[in-house]
């Protein structure tokens, strides 16, 4: 990495988001440490993933939709059996149902239904609009929810572990994917129901999470060249 910033000029960070941080968090963090007030994030984390964020300071912010846009990758485990109104572990869970008739044959078939263009609505507890307001907001004061189904593209799906009920995969998609109303969609599928354990995001286009910064590392970096 090069190690000389100029984060009024512009910068374009590469984080690794901690888990339970959001990506606003983050955003304040960086803005702390650099002394620059236009930060910004080229696409949210849920608090409850880790992984790859871009974080563009200065004039760099200008360039934040085109990073938006670009394919992400992420590795993902879902649980079968079990539903939240989050689809993850946020929200309170449903008790377990018996998947010991799922097959990892059957989860290995949801490639066919899930590859290539599919319409997905988001989850209700995300950061899509709805009449001018963020969705989690009205979730959470127990408004109902309407959000219209909307076209991805999932690139890649590959099962890297199917040990039920937990199922382990990678997933390369476009913009506006949510894993979580993914892992919502492939559980019905099956027939019982799944929810998100974990998320990590690994590639944003041609940037790869193994070149991001800990948090900790970078504000070391600032300091010990303020210093």
């Amino acid at each position: 990495m090069d190690n000389s910033f100029d984060f009024q000029a512009g910068e374009v960070l590469l984080i690794d988001k901690p888990m339970e941080w959001t990506s606003f968090d983050v955003v304040k963090k960086v803005r702390g440490m650099t002394r620059v007030k236009k930060v910004g994030h080229a696409g949210t984390l849920d608090p409850l993933a880790t992984g790859l964020l871009i974080i563009c300071t200065g004039k760099k912010t200008k360039s934040i939709e085109g990073y938006q846009a670009q394919e992400k990758e992420y590795e993902a485990t879902m649980r079968l059996g079990v539903t939240s109104e989050s689809h993850d572990l946020e929200q309170e869970l449903t008790e377990q149902i018996d998947v010991s008739h799922i097959t990892a044959e059957e989860v290995e078939k949801l490639k066919e239904t899930f590859t290539g263009d599919i319409l997905q609505i988001p989850p209700m507890h995300s950061a899509v609009k709805v009449d001018g307001k963020r969705a989690y907001s009205l979730a959470r004061k127990g408004k109902e929810v309407k959000i219209d189904p909307r076209q991805v593209t999932i690139r890649e799906l590959e099962f890297q572990d199917i040990t039920l009920p937990e199922v382990t995969f990678r997933v390369v998609c476009t913009k506006g994917t949510y894993i979580r109303s993914l892992v919502r969609d492939m559980g019905e599928k099956l027939g019982a129901g799944a929810v998100m354990t974990s998320l990590r995001r690994t590639r944003i286009g041609e940037f790869d999470v193994n070149n991001a910064w800990e948090l900790k590392e970078l504000e070391a970096k600032i300091k010990g060249r303020a210093e």
